[in-house]
């Protein structure tokens, strides 16, 4: 078995082969370390890797196979985990070097799940600080490159994420998502990230149990490896009080005819968005795809207002302000992003009148978008207003002179369905005539994570876009 076979197989083709004997998960451990050698000097995606973890761990994979003891659905097939998210015995710093020696005490939820699955664990991805933004950048491991360009940013706050499975360090990944930091990061790096209805994957992660904004998610480089992962994570955990007590019900993907008569409506900008008109032609030419399948394409936005302002206040603000007692937070300029400092203190003077007022707005949203999608099966949009950027650069240049709202949320147009808690995906659509990837965004009512699994797979088979791999494929340009 060639490695770099075992570097760009599908999850299912992965775990497929160990059952089958074709190669061994000790095979796969050693694929997937010699990748990362290979690569993630120069992209930075992992900030946390054991190679001997890595193969004590597929030795004993391959122990329990020889043995014949039952595999989980996930047997042998490599993850990464964004170091956001805790993994017992592993450094879980949030990307400030104040923390760069805390280590984990126990495992979130989604990583129990990925370990019961008998996933074969890789180390954990890089972040902005806190996952407080859109680009994966920090002073402790380093920004996060784009392995398509490495002088620019590989997007964030699962920024490594998105790097490492478009890269080829393993088909799947975990991330999370409380404005757009699964599916920003799966559009600049031209893979899959899907961000399922609150409550879909369970979590503790945060303090703030009741936070209906941030969701645990999945990026891949398929939509069916993304469903693989996702069945084996999602479910019931009394631990989480917004766990849903159903699954959600997703038929075969890739069925003739799937969208057959359903409405979909395409915005070119949702409204808000100022989007490069190379990015809308793109993703405008892509949205014929629905139509060619059969789908009843309408140009059409949610009429909602004041939006950047109702995710700045109801969402960034708020989230910021659970950060407020972590740290002496004048005193960390020079240490931690200035941006990220301003948000923090800018919670602090964000009072309950100002709390209630942003859940006022995020429920105006929310009316609009139910309004909306009584009539439409699918909202179809950009995922960014551009494509991939200056690795050290918190935002776009079109944003330079804007305020720190905009430069934080103007360029996403990923962060209403987080107000609304609705699933939502970015699957590959083209690139740039300068080979930057655009992603194409397709929401879904509430609670209908079936919709946008299955649509997004039957554009993924009509658009196919798997052949084309990032310069990090081939070792001899760097």
């Amino acid at each position: 078995m060639v490695e770099n076979d075992i570097v760009w197989m599908s999850a299912s083709e992965v775990t497929g082969g160990i059952r089958t004997g074709c190669f061994t998960a000790a095979d796969v451990a050693e694929a997937m370390i010699e990748r990362i050698q290979a690569v993630n000097p120069v992209i930075n995606a992992l900030v946390h890797c054991d190679p001997d973890r890595i193969r004590r761990d597929a030795l004993a994979l391959d122990a329990r196979h020889a043995a014949g003891e039952p595999m989980g659905p996930l047997f042998g097939i490599p993850y990464t985990i964004k170091e956001l998210t805790p993994v017992a015995g592993v450094p879980h710093t949030l990307g400030f070097e104040v923390f760069k020696d805390r280590i984990a005490g126990e495992d979130a939820i989604v990583v129990e799940r990925m370990r019961a699955a008998d996933g074969l664990y890789l180390g954990q991805t890089n972040i902005s600080e806190a996952g407080y933004c859109a680009v994966s950048r920090n002073r402790l491991f380093g920004s996060a490159r784009n392995p398509w360009n490495p002088e620019l940013t590989a997007g964030g706050s699962s920024g490594g994420a998105g790097a490492a499975v478009a890269s080829g360090i393993g088909p799947i990944a975990e991330g999370t998502d409380a404005g757009g930091s699964i599916r920003v990061p799966a559009a600049l790096n031209g893979v899959v990230g899907f961000k399922p209805t609150t409550g879909v994957i369970p979590s503790k992660v945060l303090p703030q149990r009741f936070s209906t904004s941030i969701t645990h998610g999945v990026i891949g480089r398929s939509v069916p490896d993304v469903l693989l992962m996702l069945q084996a994570c999602w479910g019931y955990d009394v631990r989480d009080p917004l766990a849903r007590p159903d699954r959600p019900d997703v038929p075969a993907l890739g069925a003739e005819g799937a969208l057959t008569g359903w409405r979909v409506a395409y915005s070119p900008d949702l409204g808000f968005g100022r989007v490069d008109p190379e990015v809308a032609a793109i993703c405008r030419q892509a949205v014929g795809v629905f139509a060619e399948l059969g789908a009843d394409v309408v140009e059409a936005t949610p009429d909602w207002e004041q939006v950047l302002e109702a995710a700045w206040s109801g969402l960034m603000l708020l989230g910021m302000s659970g950060l407020q007692g972590l740290l002496d937070w004048p005193a960390m300029r020079g240490r931690l992003d200035d941006e990220l400092i301003d948000l923090v203190l800018a919670s602090q003077t964000h009072r309950a009148v100002d709390v209630a007022r942003g859940e006022a707005l995020r429920g105006r949203v929310w009316d609009a978008f139910a309004v909306f999608m009584s009539e439409y099966r699918l909202l179809v949009s950009p995922t960014t207003t551009e494509a991939a950027f200056p690795a050290e650069a918190f935002a776009p240049q079109s944003l330079s002179s804007a305020s720190l709202r905009d430069r934080v949320l103007a360029w996403t147009l990923t962060h209403p369905f987080n107000m609304t808690t609705s699933p939502a995906i970015s699957v590959p659509c083209g690139f740039t005539r300068d080979g930057r990837p655009v992603g194409l965004q397709i929401a879904g009512r509430l609670h209908e994570d079936a919709d946008v699994l299955v649509a997004a797979a039957a554009f993924e088979t009509a658009q196919p876009g798997g052949t084309r791999r990032p310069s990090a494929g081939r070792a001899e340009r760097w």
